[in-house]
């Protein structure tokens, strides 16, 4: 039986979609929260329910724009701690759920909004997506190689890392601050807020050069051989981070060009040292590397597929990647939870559920009866 976890007894409502509220309701519901997904299933038409992060979950159909769905959803509200949306400003409000409003039904409600930009300032209603919070915020002009346009990255950073992870954290302190108070609050998150949070080391920089900071051309991106990319032998690559002047002299004794161990950050050389890095490693296959590096301290890793993760030993004992069984019976690999916790860990407890799978149970939870609950589908309301 697994053990509760640290966030057991809490209940949370998320009436958010797609990526970033839903990935934060899963954090919690990792680490043993009751989570209440609600979604209109009018939006299935647009086919974006991603069900991987509904893991841990119960999910119900409610269509907020009936009265008898509002009633529903203020039922939900009066056991809850933590109600989480992801619309646009104001579109709460007009639901008749925004927060001064749920806050009198139950004052304790820790009420988290995530947008794009924020409730306030003159983007507050400006629709956007990843790209565009990473762009504005300086994040995305530092991606890519120095001569071409910015490349969007390939997992949605500002999603995840500016709006999912940070409206966890707010939730966690306004939890902490509830229990010496007494009182819920409401949490403005902006993923656009959450970007401009990641740039301290581009910061720092142009604090201590005088430059202003150019893709693929600092410190820590690819200006340096010491801190770069590599083609392999075989068409692979690896990653080498030798910040350090004692990883950086390992590197180049590894490599046979002990005489660039004194240059490492020598820009009238700083060309030569990188081509004849590329030269180098073109001559192993990476599993070669592999063989030479080993665990040998020079900051190398293999860069890895999303299908060579799934099946490297480190992360299967790290338990990242665990298997669980679904509502069909069958198994599939599943993505394990990244917060270890001795005493209360999180856990993959339960598959994740269809889209209104948890409907009726929770509504006859909440004291509907089996009439009333057939009514409410056939109207429209869930």
């Amino acid at each position: 039986m697994l053990k509760p976890g640290a966030l057991t007894g809490v209940n949370v409502v998320d009436l958010s979609r797609l990526l970033p509220g839903p990935y934060c309701s899963m954090i919690l519901a990792d680490h043993g929260a009751r989570v209440i997904a609600v979604e209109d299933k009018r939006f299935l038409a647009d086919k974006l329910f991603f069900n991987l992060i509904n893991r841990n979950k119960e999910h119900m159909s409610l269509n907020l724009k009936t009265e008898k769905g509002k009633e529903i959803f203020f039922r939900l509200i009066q056991n809850a701690d933590v109600l989480l949306e992801g619309f646009r400003p104001g579109v709460v409000d007009r639901l008749g759920v925004g927060y001064e409003t749920v806050q009198k039904v139950n004052p304790k409600i820790i009420y988290c909004s995530i947008t794009g930009y924020g409730q306030n300032g003159p983007f507050r209603d400006r629709a956007g997506h990843d790209a565009n919070y990473m762009g504005y915020a300086g994040v995305l002009d530092l991606i890519g190689e120095a001569d071409r346009p910015p490349s969007i990255p390939g997992v949605p950073i500002a999603d995840m890392a500016g709006g999912s992870m940070n409206a966890a954290i707010g939730i966690l302190l306004a939890l902490i601050a509830r229990q010496n108070t007494g009182k819920g609050q409401y949490i403005d998150i902006s993923m656009t807020d959450g970007m401009v949070a990641f740039l301290p080391t581009a910061l720092f920089l142009r604090q201590l050069t005088g430059q202003e900071p150019a893709r693929a051309d600092g410190l820590f991106s690819h200006r340096y051989a010491c801190y770069n990319t590599y083609e392999t032998a075989d068409g692979q690559f690896l990653s080498i981070g030798a910040v350090e002047k004692r990883f950086w002299r390992q590197l180049c004794d590894l490599l046979g060009l002990s005489d660039y161990a004194d240059l490492q950050y020598d820009d009238q050389r700083r060309l030569e040292i990188l081509n004849s890095m590329r030269q180098a490693f073109k001559q192993k296959t990476l599993d070669e590397w592999n063989a030479v590096f080993g665990d040998k301290d020079v900051c190398w890793g293999r860069v890895q597929s999303l299908s060579e993760v799934l099946e490297d030993p480190l992360f299967r004992q790290r338990e990242m990647v665990v298997e669980i069984e679904g509502n069909d019976g069958k198994t599939s690999k599943a993505l394990g939870v990244p917060v270890k916790l001795s005493d209360t860990p999180g856990a993959v407890r339960t598959p994740p559920v269809d889209f209104g799978e948890s409907t009726s149970d929770i509504l006859q939870e909440l004291g509907y009866t089996p009439n009333e609950i057939k009514q409410f589908e056939e109207d429209g309301v869930t």
